[in-house]
């Protein structure tokens, strides 16, 4: 059959794949052999770009983060929920955000967040796929849930103990429940990346678009990499291909831009630039965490997606990227949350340079070695830290950003201070210098 197409061309849609019911699960051993790294292959079919006219980020910080790390308590939720809403901003870059509801502090604070009128990010909720999960959002007054619909056979045969027939007619009953309350599901299609695309994925995807169409109610899907085994590289083949998943349930499942999002893990260092690449063929949402934080590994990172956005379109729309220091700060000092120095943006160190040469290039012009103007984007003013390696240029550029002092290279104090920190290192010091001890250094120069 033909049919003329959004691509404006002649189109065969001859591809109508029907569930194959296997009798024995389809492992992929040959690219997941699991006593070895799994492998990378490639069959060289391309698929074309197709960038959704929007765009936006999702929010799973306190569901799959609240996973990995100690729970937060409501009050945090909430503070953590303002600060998304200021930095998505009035235009909802970050459209959404899920929350459990399986205790009673997040379900006070769903209400709370509800209760405060933002209409970004949107509150929704994570269930499995059970009956009795929805008795939990019938007094919630929650538009749209997640609902966890496992995709792969090592899910479907190892976990669940069903055949792919049984397992689907276990999920489009849960789904009847949520559409016979008038709740948008959100399904959660767990390790895609290791499922049979056209054997599962597809003909799944299928039933979902036309049980939406007779229930006049969205489907949405959300494409989820549990692994981190996604690749973003072209020509490579499924079921590890992120272009081909997406561009897959777009064109044979017809499942509208805005009802799918990409949802991934950073076990292979992919996370980040698998979001964007689901953005650039056909996702309109990319599923992210606050600082990445999230099984194992970690989600993409949000606040990595944001700059992404900005990348992609060229223009803020409102987010206000300053929060995302302030953001880091919260996780710091009130929530007493190690953030990894070398972490981007959020990092201490990630515009520290200890190196004295590029202290030089500092002081010369910042913009030779800071990424952007970070104290205008983020609030961090460029820094250093003292160490063996920093050099008269290193001393004079710290004494520049902490005490406002502007001197030269080869000014007196600058070289008072060197001579000093050159004989911490020459007694045997490895650590840098502090803060603290500079500033002393400076005090006792000014008194002499």
């Amino acid at each position: 059959m033909l049919k003329f197409s959004k691509s404006n061309l002649l189109e065969q849609h001859a591809y109508n794949y029907g569930l194959q019911d296997v009798e024995t699960p389809n492992l992929y051993r040959d690219l997941y052999p699991y006593s070895e790294a799994p492998k990378t292959a490639f069959n060289h079919r391309h698929v074309p770009m197709d960038v959704p006219e929007d765009i936006w980020i999702t929010d799973t910080t306190f569901r799959d983060g609240q996973q990995s790390r100690a729970p937060y308590t409501t009050e945090q939720m909430v503070d953590l929920y303002k600060l998304l809403h200021r930095l998505g901003g009035e235009k909802g870059i970050i459209r959404q955000t899920e929350f459990f509801v399986y205790s009673k502090k997040d379900q006070d604070a769903v209400l709370q967040c509800m209760d405060l009128g933002y209409r970004f990010p949107e509150v929704t909720t994570w269930i499995r796929a059970l009956k009795e999960d929805f008795k939990l959002l019938k007094n919630l007054g929650i538009k749209e849930t997640g609902i966890l619909v496992s995709c792969s056979d090592y899910h479907i045969f190892k976990k669940l103990k069903m055949t792919r027939s049984e397992c689907m007619a276990h999920y489009l009953s849960v789904l009847y429940d949520a559409l016979s309350e008038g709740i948008i599901p959100r399904c959660h299609f767990e390790d895609i990346t290791r499922a049979d695309f056209y054997g599962f994925v597809v003909p799944f995807a299928n039933e979902l678009m036309r049980l939406s169409q007779d229930a006049g109610i969205p489907i949405k899907i959300r494409a989820c990499d549990t692994l981190g085994l996604g690749l973003s590289y072209p020509g490579v083949a499924l079921p590890r291909s992120v272009p081909g998943i997406i561009y897959g349930l777009r064109h044979y499942s017809e499942v509208p831009a805005e009802w799918l999002e990409w949802h991934g893990h950073n076990d292979f260092y992919k996370g980040a630039v698998n979001a964007a690449t689901a953005w650039l063929y056909g996702a309109s949402g990319a599923n992210c965490s606050l600082l990445g934080i999230g099984e194992r590994t970690g989600n993409v990172p949000l606040e990595a997606m944001i700059f992404e956005y900005i990348s992609l379109r060229g223009t803020s729309d409102g987010i206000d990227t300053t929060v995302i220091s302030e953001i880091a700060d919260y996780y710091k000092n009130i929530l007493h949350y190690e953030v990894p120095h070398m972490t981007p943006f959020v990092g201490k160190s990630f515009n520290l340079t200890r190196a004295g040469i590029h202290a030089d290039g500092l002081l010369k012009d910042e913009e030779i070695y800071n990424i952007f103007d970070t104290k205008k984007l983020l609030n961090r003013p460029v820094t250093v830290a003292v160490s063996g390696t920093s050099g008269l240029a290193g001393i004079a550029m710290w004494l520049r950003e902490n005490m406002n002092i502007n001197t030269g290279k080869s000014d007196d104090i600058v070289v008072f201070i060197k001579s000093w920190v050159d004989q911490q290192y020459d007694n045997g010091r490895i650590s840098s210098i502090s803060d603290e001890e500079l500033t002393q250094l400076v005090l006792e120069f000014q008194q002499d």
